[in-house]
């Protein structure tokens, strides 16, 4: 397959069972790689990751349910107690962090981009997670990617042992997905991509 196409697999995924098609090993290597070698502005590095598997994946969506009661109306709540439960029922969730220690040296290194560092950073985290989306699509693993930050950023820190330099950017519950997955609709590509001779 070319690249192009094994991008066009990658999609949010949300039915997902707690199975994979590939071993552990597969995809810790597959993570790993991913890490090793999404670039970063400086070569920086900022990004890091943390694989929650088992009880700790469980955790992690019963926190995140107890952060949400607190929020949303007990009688609005079924369907984010639905889709919470959707994630949880999934084999793995990855959390993706900024080490902003790095950022900040950086920095410090290099003042006269201070201010786009922060920005670069995210920047290489959103690369990170499309690279080991798409990997992971690649090998029959689905995935989608969450936002509960900032809500749960403290939570999750304790349960995991979270260095407190790290900031939380994403949550990636991953599985073997069930069924197709939903269409997808573009803007035309004209309205998004111009040529200038």
């Amino acid at each position: 397959m070319s690249f192009t196409d094994i991008i066009k697999l990658r999609r949010s995924r949300y039915e997902l069972t707690d199975r994979l098609p590939i071993s552990e090993e597969k995809l810790t290597e597959i993570i790993g790689q991913c890490i090793l070698h999404t670039p970063s502005a400086f070569n920086s590095q900022p990004a890091r990751v943390v694989l929650l598997l088992g009880e700790k994946h469980k955790q992690l969506w019963k926190l995140t349910e107890e952060c949400l009661r607190e929020i949303v109306p007990a009688d609005k709540f079924a369907p984010t107690e639905k889709k919470l439960a959707s994630f949880s029922a999934a084999c793995g969730t990855l959390l993706y962090y900024n080490d902003m220690d790095t950022v900040r040296q950086m920095q410090e290194q290099f003042p006269i981009y201070k201010d786009n560092f922060p920005v670069w950073a995210q920047q290489a985290n959103g690369m990170l997670q499309f690279a080991v989306w798409t990997a992971l699509a690649e090998a029959g693993v689905g995935a989608s990617l969450q936002h509960y930050n900032p809500l749960i950023d403290a939570r999750a820190a304790r349960a995991f042992e979270v260095p407190a330099s790290w900031q939380l950017v994403a949550q990636m519950p991953f599985g073997l997905p069930q069924g197709a997955a939903a269409d997808k609709t573009f803007i035309p590509l004209e309205r998004r991509f111009r040529i200038e001779k």
